[in-house]
């Protein structure tokens, strides 16, 4: 009987210190888990605090509205295959739009800073002049910056590039107003200097497509001859 019961106390203690090791290496392996996810957070504060930073928020800026640019154009291009208005993807607009996105992006990077700088504050009164002024200044600036841009790249001439600013540039103006003056209110009430053209940039996506839209729509105006002299 004594034998029996020293028999059932040995294993019960052996069985309870397995437990206590697979507790113990459970322990571990969970703590490597919540390590890996800590350290993979603490990473990607330190990104986001590096991108955000006044060092580096101007590569950040002109690459969110490079990328987000391109993607406008690349998801118009989609929709004008599925209707059947173009027959292939063009891989060139797309690196135009792209780089069009970079002259945006710089110019709303700064554009932002001077507004902050001159108009400092968050009251409604504040608010909107800026708002009256972006939209009539910077507006028709990076709009006209958007054109140029592209003509460039398309090896147009002036007379060209003026010609489709004339027939073109009024329709994204006009979306612009439409929904711009809400959109910038809320960029200008509550979201900081530093993420305005992260912000604009999600809220435009739409209008990148747009944007897209109207640039690459066929001309309707005659093209400009140019006359040889003998």
């Amino acid at each position: 009987m004594h034998f029996l019961r020293r028999k059932l106390r040995s294993l019960l203690s052996l069985g309870s210190c397995s437990l206590r090791r697979e507790a113990s290496n459970g322990g571990s392996v969970a703590k490597e888990k919540m390590g890996a996810g800590a350290l993979t957070m603490h990473k990607l504060r330190e990104w986001h605090g590096s991108a955000f930073s006044n060092k580096f928020l101007l590569f950040t800026n002109v690459g969110i509205s490079l990328t987000l640019s391109s993607v406008g154009d690349v998801l118009e291009q989609q929709l004008e295959l599925y209707n059947g208005e173009i027959e292939e993807y063009c891989s060139t607009r797309t690196s135009h739009m792209a780089t069009s996105g970079v002259a945006v992006g710089i110019i709303c990077h700064y554009w932002y800073q001077l507004l902050d700088k001159h108009l400092p504050g968050r009251s409604m009164r504040v608010v909107a002049k800026k708002i009256v002024l972006d939209q009539v200044i910077c507006s028709p600036l990076y709009i006209s910056a958007f054109f140029i841009t592209l003509g460039i790249l398309e090896k147009k001439d002036a007379g060209e590039v003026w010609e489709e600013i004339k027939e073109k540039a009024w329709k994204l103006y006009a979306a612009e107003w439409t929904v711009w003056p809400v959109a910038q209110f809320v960029n200008f009430y509550w979201v900081p200097t530093h993420y305005r053209i992260f912000y604009d940039n999600v809220i435009s996506l739409g209008y990148d497509v747009f944007t897209s839209k109207v640039k690459h729509a066929p001309s309707h105006l005659p093209k400009l001859k140019t006359t040889t002299q003998s």
